[in-house]
């Protein structure tokens, strides 16, 4: 009944292109010289199939017929029509361009010798010759995550709205189908984050959804690639990724040790101003930062293959290999303990040589209040003007109260100089 509809309204328009051209065969017809124009009546048809139904009468159209309706899909709607249209249509449609969907991308990633095999996914026929393992989105747009989720019956979430820490919400089974969600470290040039990630495994396959590029991802890639049999199914590309999170951590970790180990020689130095303790106390507020987050993410992946451990997800050789993650996580753990307690420390050195050139200065200010305090009591004395005095009457009176104020100065700094009270 559609494509019927489509295809009366391409006749209006081939016929009306026609009259507009030639006026004399122009006929009496009401419905050929409608106001509307019957490529807006054709697009606002085309809103209300699905994609599947337009792809449908896109293969039976002409070529021709094809393009002109292709021409009134919405931008936003023509990546969902180009998924489910076949290839060689696709192609006469926009030729090499690639659908699009948005700044993400999607691949996928099959077994062939052993070795992992990748694919980037720009329609419904690029799945269908292939039987992948893995399939990773990076970055997708909403659409393209329901396309691919509808073509193999699974719900792909957008990790961003993973954010409830309780277990029960990031780690669960559904209908056979394994949900995880977990942080994985992005650190660059000091500027650390967790990024989340979204793990789905669906039978025999594993899907990814995150929302930038990892060094672990590119690490598993080029792992499984040049070496065979490095995995073999969708959990051990889910292990093994959780591995690499821990080597990646385990990096991060030794360049916190460089980091600290330059900052206590400033800190351990004779001579430090309060600038450089300035610079000094944002160094280690960065290393203190990046630390305590590989500790959330290794407890995070900690709670992640405990879950799958627990719920007997996995072979015995699988098994085996998550204990060994378990372990290599504690000993983390321990560095991450002990990072901390360095950290302190020279947090608290930092902050004494802080307070040390502060009292230097309070000390300079004591000094001369204290070195100040006889001459003025001389001088008040002075300032009295009894007539019993006999000094105002002196000729010397005046030079002989000056020196000795200054005398009243000089004595007490001597004596408190050689007593080393004054450093």
């Amino acid at each position: 009944m559609s494509l019927t509809t489509i295809n009366s309204l391409l006749e209006k328009h081939r016929l009306r292109d026609n009259t507009e051209q030639n006026l004399s065969q122009l006929d009496q017809s009401a419905d050929v010289l409608q106001p509307k124009s019957h490529l807006q009546e054709l697009h606002d048809f085309l809103q209300g199939l699905s994609a599947a139904d337009i792809a449908n009468h896109l293969s039976v159209l002409a070529l021709a017929d094809a393009c002109l309706v292709w021409e009134q899909i919405e931008v936003a709607r023509q990546a969902e029509v180009l998924w489910v249209i076949p290839e060689s249509l696709r192609k006469n449609l926009i030729g090499e361009r690639e659908a699009n969907y948005g700044t993400g991308q999607a691949s996928a990633f099959e077994l062939v010798d052993g070795r992992l095999t990748r694919v980037n996914i720009t329609c419904r026929d690029d799945l269908e010759k292939i039987k992948p393992i893995w399939i990773d989105l990076r970055d997708p747009s909403k659409s393209l995550r329901l396309l691919i989720g509808q073509y193999y019956d699974v719900e792909l979430p957008d990790p961003e709205d993973l954010t409830d820490l309780e277990a029960s919400a990031r780690f669960y089974v559904s209908q056979d189908t394994i949900h995880i969600h977990s942080d994985f470290l992005l650190d660059r040039e000091g500027q650390s984050r967790s990024v989340p990630v979204a793990f789905v495994l669906h039978g025999q396959i594993l899907f990814s959804v995150r929302s930038e590029e990892l060094p672990v991802f590119r690490l598993q890639r080029l792992r499984a690639r040049s070496q065979p049999g490095f995995v073999h199914d969708g959990k051990d590309l889910l292990l093994d990724l959780y591995g690499s999170e821990v080597e990646y951590s385990a990096d991060a970790l030794e360049d916190i040790y460089f980091e600290l180990e330059t900052v206590s020689k400033k800190v351990l130095s004779q001579n430090i101003t309060d600038e450089d303790a300035a610079g000094i106390l944002s160094d280690i507020a960065e290393e203190e930062d990046l630390n305590g987050r590989i500790r959330r993410n290794m407890l995070d992946t900690q709670r992640a293959v405990s879950f799958l451990l627990r719920r007997k997800l996995l072979s015995a050789s699988q098994s085996e290999d998550a204990q060994q993650i378990l372990r290599d996580i504690e000993s983390l753990n321990s560095h991450t303990a002990f990072l901390f307690d360095k950290i302190n420390f020279s947090m608290d050195a930092t902050v004494g040589f802080i307070n040390i050139n502060q009292n230097k200065v309070i000390k300079m200010f004591s000094v001369a209040s204290v070195a100040l305090l006889p001459p003025t009591l001389i001088a008040s004395i002075y300032g009295m003007n009894f007539n019993v005095m006999p000094e105002l009457l002196w000729a010397l009176g005046y030079p002989f109260s000056l020196s000795l104020m200054l005398i009243s100065v000089v004595v007490p700094y001597v004596y408190f100089k050689r007593k080393g009270w004054l450093g």
